[in-house]
């Protein structure tokens, strides 16, 4: 297959990182997730998040429904440009699955490109939530309406569009059909025939 990066949005709790690690397993590529935050902190220098001992208290999830932490906005813009550089330049040198930070905005441009946005009904997230993160139900209801809200006003402030607009995706798809291995395969096929096929093609015509 010739070079290609999925990026993935997704909703709190439809398993969206067990599947996109599972859909780098199968394609034999790299995923990032939290650690391009992490690298973006190092080369500035700054904490990934400045979240209080009492906060991180209240939740183990809770450092989730803020992806640049709690600094001040502008600092948030600097560590957000930061990353976007980090995610291009993953983009550019290897095929790769990048998971949130709004690389589906940052990577609009790059034509070997897939958007993946995956989602789930209500109970099956909340099912997971609770039998596969081990959340208490209450908690659970909380941080999928925290989250989303969260992830939702980040990606609206630099992207100017929602996680889930259909007119920015290319695939969204319901991951409670087919679970975590049966929505990486189908993912993992979908990216073969995009670009396995596409290079076969281009080894008829051009043979070496």
């Amino acid at each position: 297959m010739r070079k290609f990066v999925v990026t993935i949005t997704r909703e709190f709790g439809s398993l969206g990182r067990p599947i996109a690690k599972r859909l780098s397993e199968l394609l034999g590529v790299e995923f990032y997730d939290r650690d391009i935050v992490e690298a973006a902190a190092r080369k500035m220098n700054l904490p990934v998040s400045v979240i209080s001992r009492t906060e991180e208290k209240k939740s183990s999830f809770f450092k989730m429904m803020f992806p640049l932490g709690t600094e001040a906005i502008e600092q948030q813009k600097a560590v957000f440009e930061c990353q976007s550089r980090i995610i291009s330049e993953l983009a550019a040198k290897e095929s790769c699955i990048i998971v949130g930070r709004c690389s589906d905005y940052i990577l609009a441009d790059e034509p070997d490109a897939v958007h993946v946005y995956i989602y789930a009904p209500y109970a099956d997230r909340l099912a997971n939530c609770v039998g596969i993160l081990g959340m208490e139900k209450s908690e659970a209801k909380h941080m999928i309406d925290e989250v989303d809200k969260a992830r939702i006003a980040y990606h609206k402030y630099f992207a100017k569009f929602t996680p889930s607009d259909p007119n920015h995706k290319h695939i969204i798809i319901n991951s409670a059909l087919m679970e975590v291995e049966g929505t990486a395969q189908a993912l993992a096929a979908i990216v073969r025939q995009i670009f396995g096929e596409a290079s076969d093609k281009a080894e008829k015509i051009n043979p070496e």
